[in-house]
C-alpha cells in the first residue's frame, strides 16, 4: 500500500477533487478568508486561484509531497504569497495566534485525530480569527448513516484515511468554536459520500 498512498493516491485525489461540481463550494469557503491563512490539507492547491484580495498571504499544510509538488505549480501562476510546508496538522509548525484566518475543504474526514487538529486550529487563530469548512460527513437518514459506517473500513484504506461518518460539524462545535453559519445537503452522487457541509466558525 504505501507505493499506492505515496504515488497514485495523490493523483487520484487531484484528479477527484477537481471536479467543477466542488468548485462553488469551495469559492464559498474560501470567500470570507482574509490577512495571513492557513490551508489545513492543502493538497494541489486547487483553492489558490479562488482567494479573495483581502487575502495576503497563504500557509498550506499537507503530508503529500506529490501533492504539495502539484500546488507548487499552482502556486507560480497565482500573485499570492504562498509557503507551503509538508507536515501534519494535529501537530502544525506554527507559533499561537499567528494567522487570522484557516480553511479545509474536504480534510477532517482523512486527519487521523479531528479533535486534535481542531485545537490546533484554536491555537494558531487569533482571538476573533474565522475557521471556514467544507466537508463530508454524517447524513441525517438512518439508512444513509448505516451504509456510511459500513463502508468506512474499506473506503478509509483506498481512500486516504478518509472516514464517511464523521459529523464535522459537531466536532467543531466540541471543540469551543462559535458556529456562525452551518449549511448541509447533499451535493450529486452516492448518498454516502456526497452529504456536505459548509460551516463558517469563529475563535473566541
Amino acid at each position: 500500500m504505501k507505493f499506492y498512498d505515496t504515488h497514485i493516491l495523490p493523483r487520484l485525489t487531484h484528479l477527484a477533487m477537481r471536479q467543477d461540481l466542488l468548485l462553488p463550494y469551495r469559492r464559498r469557503t474560501v470567500s470570507g478568508a482574509k490577512g495571513r491563512v492557513l490551508e489545513i490539507g492543502i493538497g494541489s492547491g486547487l483553492n489558490l486561484p479562488l482567494y479573495p484580495n483581502a487575502v495576503d498571504h497563504v500557509i498550506g499544510i499537507d503530508p503529500s509531497a506529490e501533492l504539495l509538488s502539484l500546488a507548487a505549480v499552482a502556486s507560480r501562476s497565482n500573485t499570492l504569497e504562498v509557503e507551503l510546508i509538508e507536515g501534519f496538522a494535529e501537530n502544525l509548525p506554527l507559533e499561537s495566534q499567528s494567522v487570522d484566518s484557516v480553511v479545509t475543504s474536504w480534510t477532517l474526514c482523512s486527519v487521523s485525530d479531528p479533535r486534535q487538529v481542531l485545537s490546533e486550529i484554536r491555537r494558531v487563530l487569533k482571538p476573533g480569527g474565522i475557521f471556514s469548512f467544507v466537508e463530508h460527513g454524517l447524513a441525517p437518514e438512518v439508512r444513509v448513516q448505516r451504509w456510511q459506517r459500513r463502508l468506512t473500513p474499506i473506503w478509509s484504506r483506498c481512500a486516504g484515511n478518509c472516514h464517511l461518518d464523521r459529523a464535522p460539524a459537531a466536532i467543531v462545535k466540541e471543540s469551543g468554536f462559535q458556529l456562525e453559519r452551518l449549511e448541509t445537503g447533499y451535493a450529486t452522487g452516492p448518498k454516502p459520500i456526497v452529504f456536505m457541509y459548509e460551516g463558517l466558525s469563529r475563535r473566541n
